[in-house]
């Protein structure tokens, strides 16, 4: 009897707590997303003065797009082939190189050294520019010893041509082994599940690969993420539990080669063992999904994200399977194409402390008889709508027959109770 109180109390508090956290469903918000279902973090934060004007870092590169990079690249390479350009056509005219009796025709015969050989116009020194920034050396442009400010700036520009070149290539590799370009194939259902197994409410969702290269020692964590109130009063707006996330009987890491569910077991230790079916249209929560793993071909670590609010859950369905064996290739196939599809499942509703509550609550007697029908079971038999209203009072009959000791109060109790979760 003590444990029923001490149960019933907590059951009592639970609601307490959940009266000043949840408001009429027509005066509430709904809440936002922190994490989006493409995995984005839904945080806006902005930028400093110096981080608008430096839009050309080297993260700011490797994140953006294929097109904003090869466009940086380009107008770049550009601006330093013009830049530099200009400086050897202002060496070669303050040399001189440009007077008739200068030019490359006539320098032989008139016993001329230029700046350059060959520069006839800011055209000649466009192409020299080109060929020493890249080192092309086509073998008839060419410095002399005759302008030491050639020199230097033959060396400047050789050097600046070296940096830009490895900044290039770094960026274009970091690009195509970009570990969000892998977790894009990660796939999470859009949806998850609240069904039994093995006689427990488990909260679940899909997840799938659609490469070939799979990750390696991958693992999947899941948080619990709602406003909290603390003992001092004070409102945390997005209060995290971490939430214990399995795949069958996986301990650490995962074999993920096919398609998987995954699933947590609402216990007492559960943020969801007060969840009920009705509370999915009125709860505002967040249960946010990450799987890390290593990249089979390239070593690197990667991460995929998303999240799932409480109208994105369904109470009694279950994943469809997806894996077929082809007798004809003799190698198993998975049908993605129904990777989101449920199936209903025969599903107490209630919350899995009503059922913990209900199951202590039957007398010792009946609870250890194998072949007593009142022990809220997952069964197809005990499915919503299929428990006929003579079959019911049947089985309250059968309450008060089956102990004799107990007393009035205690039949109208269990007849209460079997009302009320069935």
């Amino acid at each position: 009897m003590e444990e029923r109180s001490e149960a019933r109390q907590h059951l009592l508090n639970h609601d307490e707590t959940q009266a000043f956290q949840r408001a009429p469903s027509h005066h509430r918000k709904p809440r936002r997303r922190i994490i989006l279902k493409n995995g984005k973090c839904n945080i806006h934060r902005p930028a400093s003065k110096r981080q608008r004007f430096a839009f050309l870092r080297f993260t700011k590169l490797v994140d953006a797009s294929w097109t904003f990079t090869i466009v940086v690249f380009l107008a770049t390479l550009l601006l330093s082939w013009l830049l530099f350009a200009v400086i050897w056509w202002l060496i070669c005219y303050t040399h001189g190189d440009f007077e008739p009796d200068h030019l490359p025709l006539v320098q032989k015969a008139n016993k001329f050294t230029p700046c350059v050989y060959h520069i006839h116009n800011f055209g000649s020194c466009l192409l020299f520019s080109i060929e020493t920034q890249h080192t092309v050396g086509y073998g008839i442009k060419a410095t002399t010893d005759e302008c030491p400010e050639a020199i230097f700036v033959n060396a400047l520009q050789c050097i600046i041509g070296f940096i830009m070149q490895g900044i290039m290539a770094v960026i274009i590799f970091s690009k195509m082994t970009l570990p969000r370009l892998r977790s894009q194939t990660l796939l999470f259902s859009k949806n998850a599940v609240v069904c039994p197994r093995n006689n427990k409410l488990c909260w679940m969702f899909r997840m799938g690969d659609m490469r070939k290269n799979h990750i390696i020692d991958a693992r999947i964590r899941a948080f619990y993420v709602r406003s909290e109130r603390t003992i001092e009063g004070q409102v945390l707006d997005h209060h995290q539990v971490e939430i214990p996330v399995t795949v069958d009987g996986c301990k650490s890491g995962i074999f993920f080669n096919w398609p998987l569910v995954v699933f947590h077991k609402i216990d007492k230790k559960s943020p969801l063992y007060y969840l009920a079916p009705k509370d999915l249209t009125q709860d505002r929560f967040e249960i946010v999904v990450l799987l890390e793993g290593t990249t089979q071909s390239t070593g690197q670590m990667t991460q995929a994200r998303t999240s799932y609010m409480p109208t994105e859950i369904f109470w009694g369905k279950k994943f469809q399977g997806l894996l077929n064996f082809n007798y004809d290739r003799r190698e198993f196939e998975a049908d993605f194409s129904k990777f989101d599809e449920l199936l209903p499942i025969s599903t107490p509703l209630c919350s899995a402390a009503y059922i913990d509550e209900y199951n202590h609550m039957q007398p010792k007697s009946l609870c250890s008889s194998r072949s007593s029908s009142l022990h809220l079971d997952f069964t197809p038999r005990h499915s919503l709508g299929e428990i006929a209203v003579g079959k019911l009072n049947h089985n309250v009959i059968n309450v008060g027959s089956s102990s004799g000791n107990e007393s009035d109060s205690d039949h109208e109790r269990n007849r209460t109770w079997l009302n009320l979760q069935l």
